[in-house]
């Protein structure tokens, strides 16, 4: 079998030990920047994913992200911003980690071989209708393989996100996204470019799904859910400047709709009440530009 990309070695990495502080750290950076291009080489394949995802939570389906080591810490890291950042229910959305939560404080390499629970969380968390994201470096890591396969028997939709072509899980999934990274500078170590690659990956999936289902209006988070401070004042920001009022009418707006952002846009652009707002929404399948239109804004 010809070495794999994760696993070889640099050309740049012979004597880096030998280097001084910047000129390490200029390699370094100089291979994650390379390995962050990858991405825009997989556009196809990431926009047909997050079509995936956003037909699976519309259809009032979960979103399941998988993976194990730090593969699998990526996919968790995007699956945790998803409700206070598009406004995602907690409860339609899981995340699947080798070795479960322990392996948040010890994240050990033998849960990743473990064929028997990857099948057990499968069958517990996935059901027909679910799309299932899986990341996985080498695209062959056992236990986010033996999960894809039994989500797909289960009649879920596998998204899988690798770093080296021809590769199990790629194969198998409705939407393969192979991130042609670079040999890593310590070989092997993917949670360097490999991570960086997949980090980015994934915030395109779920950012496009989330226009899609119209969570986003001109670069602005109409979904977001405010559960501090900052995110309050974000909110009434966004308010402000998507109904054109000011802060104070804005603000207003979102107390009067219980915290809901779009509500709260709707009710700031001139419906007459919460109510009437939520109808509007309604019949505009909660997108924002529709219901500004019925309201007569541009």
């Amino acid at each position: 079998m010809a070495e794999r990309t994760t696993e070889a070695l640099h050309e740049k990495a012979k004597g880096i030990d030998t280097l001084s502080p910047f000129d390490a750290l200029s390699l370094l950076a100089a291979a994650q920047a390379e390995a962050a291009k990858s991405p825009a080489g997989a556009l196809a394949a990431i926009a047909e994913a997050a079509r995936l995802a956003a037909e699976a939570l519309r259809d009032g389906r979960r979103l399941v992200y998988a993976g194990a080591g730090s593969s699998g810490l990526m996919a968790m890291a995007d699956a945790l911003e998803l409700p206070g950042t598009f406004g995602i229910p907690r409860d339609r959305i899981e995340v699947l980690l080798a070795g479960g939560a322990d392996s948040l404080l010890n994240l050990a390499g033998a849960p990743e071989d473990d064929l028997d629970a990857a099948r057990a969380d499968a069958r517990r968390a996935i059901s027909a209708g679910d799309c299932v994201i899986c990341v996985s470096a080498s695209g062959s890591t056992p236990y986010t393989l033996a999960l894809a396969e039994e989500a797909r028997s289960l009649g879920a939709r596998i998204v899988s996100i690798a770093n080296n072509a021809d590769t199990p899980l790629l194969a198998l999934a409705d939407a393969g996204i192979l991130l042609e990274t670079p040999p890593e500078m310590v070989s092997g170590s993917t949670r360097m470019g490999a991570g960086t690659a997949q980090k980015i990956a994934l915030n395109m999936i779920s950012t496009l799904m989330a226009i899609q289902l119209g969570h986003v209006h001109d670069g602005r988070m109409v979904n977001l859910f405010a559960d501090n401070e900052k995110l309050r004042q974000r909110a009434a920001g966004i308010v402000s400047a998507v109904a054109d009022v000011g802060v104070v009418e804005a603000t207003e707006a979102i107390e009067a709709a219980g915290g809901a952002v779009k509500t709260a846009i709707v009710l700031a652009a001139g419906a007459k009440n919460k109510s009437k707002a939520e109808e509007i929404l309604s019949r505009t399948s909660a997108n924002v530009r529709a219901a500004l239109k019925l309201l007569g804004h541009a």
